[in-house]
């Protein structure tokens, strides 16, 4: 820093300087936020402001601020909103600010400098803002542009000799030819400022960077529908053509359809004053007829405008894609390449591996065979290979049927999973289904609460109707007789569908025991082996219930004694699940008490 005298600096300033000199560079940009406390400061007066602008400058925080701005925002603390505010910062510092010593430097080099990274920051924004896609982040970066671009204009109104550097830097061409609506007004409102503050600019700038300027407005009439966008670019052509002369001649000679394509596309838009007022100014001298040649002249200058505008905005569109398509193919590439190489190395060390363990292993079956035949007999040793053929072919045998097995299995199990599925899927539909059977529901509700007045009015209604309707009169005794027949019917009912169900239940009864008697006959030896024992069997009611009872108890003794390759698909079976065919096959019919 430079020396300073401790008493004529301000004590703030002085030591935000030794913090920034002593702090780490990515907490430098939130230091940096303290010198906007100290510019807004109520209490200072305009000789104080411009002393402690001088203290800024002298102690090179400006720098810092215009250095700071050209880093990438979104990896430092306080992000795009502390890049923001600091280009405020800067543009506040140096509007007001009179430097004594080397003044050169700063208005040849400095302001600039400060502009160039103003509008370097400006251009990040705008293209973070185009690629964000939530409404939050879009909202943030068009702010944190408006920020940036106010405090340019904030510059160049306290230096107007800033307006012909702004417009000849390539950072802002590329800022004004964009498609995007809210950045493009934005831009060209920053023009209209530029005009405003110096009038004669554009003539004071190359004849290249004018027709960009130019160009860029005709195309943006030409190409869009927004009306918003259309006032704007209107409003911009209408002030160049007021502000010089010469500009006017100049968009006369160089956009001869301009006319036809003002009074066509914009008119009625709701800017129409300024738009005849545009018109008026530029073919006031111009003559009405106009020849094929010149026709075409138009046309062509339009089209020329177009592709060239078409042309730039392509250029500058595809040259981040194909840097990034290029890197992200390459890095492809190379990921791939190194993936074949490391798996050609395993394959070639799992190989290398194989190769060894197989050498490994026929080197000891033949020491092994070596040291049996020494100490076996020759007589014995065709009887000890026969033997050790045998052995390997029940090994290889074994292998063989449990790799069957166990392949079998793996492919029925999934059918066994999906017959298990199946069988609970049925038996909650069935038991829903029996609930919903069996679930009464009452048809009659509790009636809703009436409130004074509706019971009222619901009164006087049916008092209405009675009024309306009246019923027939009945007497008491026809009344009473009425009763009596009701009842009398009542218990004939009743009585008979008690009868129904006691025969029902006979019928039932009979049924089952024609059943036992068919399946005992059926089952009962011939008239030549009969023995008392046997016939008791007919006589008694008890014991066929006996004998089934012990058949199926042996059944189920027989079942669980079978071996386990027998059973091997019950377990996919759950115990509550029994079907009627092995009921029928294992237990037989058992009748208890009459019924089936």
């Amino acid at each position: 820093f430079p020396m300073a005298s401790a008493p004529s600096a301000d004590p703030r300033v002085l030591a935000l300087a030794a913090q920034v000199t002593e702090s780490r560079e990515q907490d430098v940009p939130l230091l940096l936020l303290k010198l906007k406390g100290i510019l807004n400061n109520a209490s200072l007066g305009c000789e104080e402001s411009k002393k402690i602008k001088q203290d800024i400058y002298d102690y090179d925080l400006t720098r810092y601020c215009m250095l700071v701005l050209r880093q990438d925002h979104s990896r430092l603390h306080g992000g795009w909103a502390t890049a923001a505010q600091l280009a405020e910062i800067l543009s506040h510092c140096c509007v007001g600010l009179e430097v004594k010593e080397d003044p050169e430097e700063f208005y040849k080099k400095f302001l600039p400098s400060a502009i160039d990274n103003l509008l370097l920051l400006g251009r990040r924004l705008q293209a973070r803002f185009i690629r964000a896609i939530k409404d939050g982040e879009k909202r943030d970066f068009l702010r944190w542009f408006q920020t940036v671009t106010d405090a340019i204009c904030w510059l160049f109104g306290g230096h107007i000799q800033l307006a012909a550097c702004v417009l000849q830097n390539d950072h802002f061409l590329q800022l004004f030819i964009t498609d995007d609506v809210e950045t493009a007004i934005i831009m060209m409102s920053l023009l209209h400022h530029i005009l405003r503050v110096n009038s004669s600019v554009l003539l004071q700038v190359d004849e290249e960077t004018l027709h960009s300027v130019l160009d860029e407005l005709v195309y943006k009439l030409s190409s869009t529908t927004n009306p918003v966008l259309g006032n704007a670019a209107t409003k911009l052509l209408l002030s160049v053509a007021t502000f010089c002369e010469q500009l006017v001649k100049l968009l006369r000679a160089r956009y001869k359809g301009l006319k036809g394509l003002l009074s066509k596309q914009w008119t009625g838009k709701g800017f129409d004053r300024d738009l005849s007022q545009l018109l008026d100014l530029l073919y006031l001298e111009q003559s009405n007829g106009k020849g094929e040649m010149q026709r075409q002249h138009q046309a062509a200058c339009i089209i020329q405008a177009m592709w060239r505008g078409f042309q730039t905005r392509k250029r500058l569109k595809k040259l981040p894609q194909a840097v990034t398509t290029l890197q992200r193919s390459f890095r492809a590439k190379r990921e791939q390449e190194l993936k074949h190489l490391k798996k050609q190395k395993e394959d070639e060390a799992l190989k290398l591996q194989m190769k060894l363990q197989r050498q490994k292993a026929m080197r000891l079956f033949h020491e092994r065979q070596l040291a049996l035949l020494e100490i076996i007999h020759a007589s014995q040793v065709n009887k000890y290979m026969e033997e050790i053929e045998g052995k390997s072919a029940l090994t290889i045998q074994r292998f063989w049927r449990g790799y069957r097995a166990r392949r079998h299995f793996n492919q029925q199990r999934q059918s066994l999973k999906e017959y298990k599925a199946a069988v609970i899927i049925q038996r909650a539909a069935c038991k829903f289904l029996e609930k919903r059977r069996r679930r009464c529901v009452s048809p009659w509700k509790d009636p809703k609460k009436l409130t004074d007045e509706q019971r009222l009015a619901l009164q006087q209604k049916v008092d209405d109707y009675i009024k309306l309707h009246p019923a027939s009169q009945m007497s008491e005794e026809m009344s009473k007789e009425l009763h009596m027949q009701a009842q009398e019917k009542l218990a004939q009912f009743l009585l008979r569908s008690k009868l129904d169900r006691r025969a029902a239940q006979r019928r039932e009864a009979l049924l089952a025991q024609v059943n036992t008697d068919v399946e005992l006959l059926m089952n009962a030896p011939g008239l030549a082996e009969t023995t008392e024992k046997d016939l008791d069997v007919f006589r008694s009611r008890s014991i066929p219930v006996a004998t089934k009872a012990r058949q199926s108890h042996n059944s189920m003794l027989k079942y669980t004694r079978w071996p386990w390759w027998k059973k091997l698909g019950d377990e996919f079976v759950e115990d509550d699940v029994i079907s009627d065919d092995a009921l029928n096959a294992e237990l037989g019919t058992l009748f208890i008490g009459g019924k089936k």
